[in-house]
Formats: structure tokens, C-alpha cells, sequence
């Protein structure tokens, strides 16, 4: 075998399971909405995008360091997904599950225009993280990838203290498992919701924030291949699989970026498309999703 092969084919998976750590905190959104309300959120991706935008617009405003502003795409991402349960969720009847899906859809579409009429639909420069790469031997790593894939650990790592080790997250896996036994121990299932809304817009500004850093540049075009990729990871993780998320988001961007590397960027979607069919076809309930039944 060729070692410059190897040695590309290494490199390529590599820079692509750093970048996936934002793809698996995309999936961490949707999986934690679908996970708890058994409803899926097609507004998440365009809200992390939408707090990413919303920082930047503080730093245009107001000189601020690069860390402000990652901060400032979390707490926006924050208020946007606290706006998104209110407008999408909270004031729909549960018995109407297609109404909040086509209301999430709407929400999707709406902070896509606002960003467009906001920018012009042009295309805004991001702050990187760390500048210049590391090198061990032959293979060399981009210092904002590092840095992208180190923050999005810390953010799983504190997400996953929170659901097991605080009354909130107690309060939160009580709602998911059983709403109804919930309520009658008197957990406020409104504040629960409206509580896990913040929490994943807060991941979501956090991942729009690494992906500007990562790319360069923010763009609304962004909205929709994020939200794929978000509904991508989440099925391969499984529904309501929290590690599950954070496997699949982590493998789907290597394999993204190897099938970049081996075929070109205009056949890369189509073989992550195959591997979804893969998994609907082998293993639907995905890598860590439990079989459901009818009692």
C-alpha cells in the first residue's frame, strides 16, 4: 500500500472526527427535544446558526474578545431556542404532533430570512479559535479543529453531569420517561421544557459558534445541510441516545470528510446518504436506540 495513502487517508479521517464534535452537538439538540417531548425540533440547526450570528453582530458593535463572543453565540442560542418552545411548542395542543413539526419547519424558514434580510445573504467572517496546526510525525492537525473538538468535549461533558448528577437533569429524565408519573410528584413539566430548550440552544450556540470558527465564515445556506446532518446523526445514534449522538455525530463528520478526500466534495453527501439507508435498512433503531413496542 502506498504510505502517502495511508497517510492522506489518516489525516482526512482524523480532521473529520474533529470537526464532527459540532455535529454531534447538533445531534445532542435533537436528540435531547426528541428524547424528552417524543418531538422533533427542525428549527435547532437554524437557531445555533441564528446565535452564531447574533455574536457576531455584538463584536461589529462592540470590540470584544474572541471568547465574548463564543459566550455571547451561546446565550443567544440560548434565548432563541426559550423563543422557539413558546412560539412552536408550549402554546400548541400535544394532541396536534404535526402542527409543532410544521411549526418548527415555519421557525426553520423564519430565522432563515431574518439572517438573509439581516447580512444581505452575504456570507460574514468568523473569529477562529487558535491559529496554525500541530504537527505529530507525518500528520499534521489544524489548531482550530483542536480546539473545536476540545470545547465540543467539554460541552458533552457537562451535559452529561447535568442529566445524571443535578435535580435538573433528575427532573428532566422523570419527564421523559414518565410525564404523567412526573406531574403527580409535582415536577413542573412546563419549566422542565422550557428549561431543556435553553440547555440544547445553548449547545446550539456553542456548535454554530466552533462550525463559524471552523469554516471561516458564517452563511444562511448553513440552516439546512446542519439540520440534515443533525436528523442524520441522531437516527444513526438512535432516538433519545445521548452517547448514541455523540458516536454517531463524531463518525459522520470522519466519514464525511473521507469520502471528500476519496471522491470529491460532489459525491461526499451522497455516500453519508448511504450510509443512513445503511442503518434504516440493518439497524433502524440505530447504534444505541431501544426496539419500541406496542403493549
Amino acid at each position: 500500500m502506498d504510505p502517502f495513502f495511508f497517510i492522506d487517508t489518516f489525516q482526512s479521517l482524523a480532521s473529520g472526527v474533529l470537526y464532527g464534535a459540532t455535529y454531534a452537538l447538533i445531534g445532542l439538540g435533537f436528540t435531547l427535544i426528541f428524547g424528552v417531548m417524543h418531538k422533533i425540533n427542525l428549527s435547532y440547526a437554524a437557531a445555533s446558526i441564528g446565535g452564531a450570528y447574533a455574536s457576531i453582530m455584538v463584536l461589529n458593535s462592540v470590540a470584544a474578545p474572541v471568547f465574548v463572543v463564543f459566550l455571547l453565540a451561546a446565550l443567544a442560542g440560548g434565548l432563541i431556542g426559550l423563543l422557539v418552545y413558546f412560539t412552536c411548542f408550549h402554546f400548541i395542543s400535544p394532541a396536534h404532533p404535526l402542527s409543532m413539526l410544521m411549526a418548527t419547519l415555519g421557525m426553520l424558514l423564519f430565522i432563515e430570512e431574518v439572517i438573509i434580510h439581516a447580512t444581505h445573504g452575504v456570507p460574514v467572517a468568523y473569529p477562529s479559535f487558535v491559529e496554525g496546526s500541530l504537527q505529530l510525525g507525518e500528520f499534521f492537525f489544524r489548531g482550530d479543529l483542536i480546539a473545536v473538538f476540545l470545547t465540543a468535549c467539554a460541552c458533552m461533558a457537562g451535559l452529561l453531569w447535568l442529566l445524571h448528577r443535578t435535580k435538573l437533569g433528575l427532573g428532566t429524565r422523570a419527564v421523559a420517561q414518565q410525564p404523567v408519573a412526573a406531574r403527580l410528584c409535582g415536577i413542573d413539566i412546563t419549566l422542565v421544557n422550557g428549561q431543556l430548550f435553553v440547555i440544547t440552544g445553548l449547545l446550539g450556540g456553542v456548535a454554530g459558534a466552533m462550525i463559524g470558527s471552523a469554516v471561516g465564515a458564517l452563511s444562511p445556506l448553513l440552516a439546512l445541510p446542519l439540520t440534515v446532518k443533525g436528523l442524520i446523526v441522531t437516527v444513526i445514534g438512535g432516538l433519545g441516545s445521548v452517547p448514541g449522538a455523540i458516536i454517531a455525530g463524531l463518525a459522520v463528520g470522519g466519514l464525511e470528510n473521507l469520502f471528500q478526500s476519496l471522491r470529491g466534495v460532489t459525491e461526499r453527501d451522497l455516500y453519508v446518504m448511504l450510509v443512513l439507508f445503511a442503518f434504516l435498512v440493518l439497524r433502524p433503531n440505530g447504534l444505541f436506540g431501544s426496539v419500541s413496542a406496542r403493549d
